[in-house]
């Protein structure tokens, strides 16, 4: 029997109240010229940006089990973090939990402090939520402002992470890692080479990527018009990742955040969400019999009824690619089969 999904909806403040967890309180990170101060100098109003490879983002501030430390220290393990979920219970806990996560340098607006954490909304994921981007809370550690980056944000060319997983180097040659990054992550421009793209980072340092691992666009500039065939190729790339709840990256996709990286990384905002995907006004409704690759997939309750749960993208021949729940990986099967509680909703196109 297929498995059920939790809809990605705004919890009660009666429910974040129940779930905060003693046990998983983060300590204080050592201080640096960064992060000195109560709050690392970060304050409600404030911009900021990622400052680790993700940053994850919670429900509520110090929601986290002992665990999970590997996801709110500055540099983060994501690696560690995933080998400590390999148990389906251990890593379904997290569901309602999360809100979503950010990639290094995306910026956030700061919308409050809560002694080591900051509320903050994210940046280029939408949602009905605010309109300044996705809200989560976040290790303060994790953020840095820097005005200089944000002025080069907005005047320079960006390197776009188009490979999995790649690493920031202090040498062009590769030598000497310093972040290891992921898929969609950006960053300004500040010279290129043959072989590598040199970078700015938010705190203020300069690095090396890979020229094969980005592709660097002028300002303004957007990637080509995918084909449905494009955005079916780069969703393959993921195939056998593990899911995670709220995860929006290479170490680990929710349903809806597969769909919406596959389309920001071929330059075609969508919402964050699975039901507000449905409901995208730059989405158009598509019959079930005249489906195309590419197109958006939706789930809700048996008959198709109710809060869209679930989302997956049509690859052609009556199959799709999802990242279906917490026991599973990104995956394809036959959508129709796979729908063992008729849910299907409707689908989008987005091309």
């Amino acid at each position: 029997m297929k498995s059920r999904f939790r809809s990605r909806t705004v919890i009660g403040a009666a429910l974040v109240t129940a779930l905060l967890l003693p046990v998983g309180a983060t300590t204080a990170a050592a201080q640096s010229p960064k992060t000195a101060g109560a709050h690392g100098g970060i304050e409600a109003g404030d911009t900021a940006f990622v400052d680790v490879s993700v940053a994850t983002l919670w429900v509520g501030p110090r929601m986290t089990r002992s665990i999970d430390k590997p996801s709110t220290t500055n540099p983060v393990d994501l690696d560690a973090w995933n080998r400590s979920m390999e148990d389906t219970q251990t890593r379904r806990w997290l569901t309602g939990k999360l809100e979503t996560q950010a990639s290094y340098g995306a910026k956030v607006t700061v919308l409050g402090i809560d002694g080591s954490w900051a509320h903050v909304a994210v940046a280029g994921q939408k949602t009905p939520r605010n309109d300044r981007g996705y809200p989560g809370w976040v290790p303060v550690r994790q953020l840095v402002k820097n005005d200089a980056f944000s002025e080069r944000v907005k005047t320079s060319d960006r390197a776009v992470v188009t490979a999995k997983k790649t690493w920031l180097t202090k040498k062009a040659s590769g030598e000497h890692r310093m972040v290891r990054i992921g898929f969609n992550t950006k960053l300004p421009v500040l010279d290129r080479e043959s072989s590598a793209v040199r970078v700015a980072t938010p705190d203020g340092k300069k690095a090396w990527v890979d020229s094969d691992s980005v592709a660097v666009y002028a300002p303004g500039q957007q990637p080509p018009a995918p084909t449905g065939a494009d955005l079916v190729r780069t969703g393959k790339k993921f195939l056998g990742l593990r899911y995670l709840w709220a995860g929006v990256s290479a170490w680990g996709f929710d349903c809806s955040g597969f769909t919406s990286s596959i389309y920001r990384a071929h330059g075609i905002a969508i919402p964050r969400d699975a039901g507000a995907q449905a409901e995208a006004a730059n989405g158009r409704p598509v019959d079930k019999n005249h489906l195309k690759p590419g197109d958006l997939l939706f789930f809700a309750q048996p008959g198709g009824t109710g809060a869209v749960h679930h989302v997956g993208m049509y690859i052609g021949g009556g199959r799709m690619i999802h990242a279906p729940n917490a026991s599973t990986r990104v995956q394809i099967v036959d959508w129709r089969q796979w729908d063992t509680s008729n849910e299907f909703a409707g689908a989008q196109r987005f091309l």
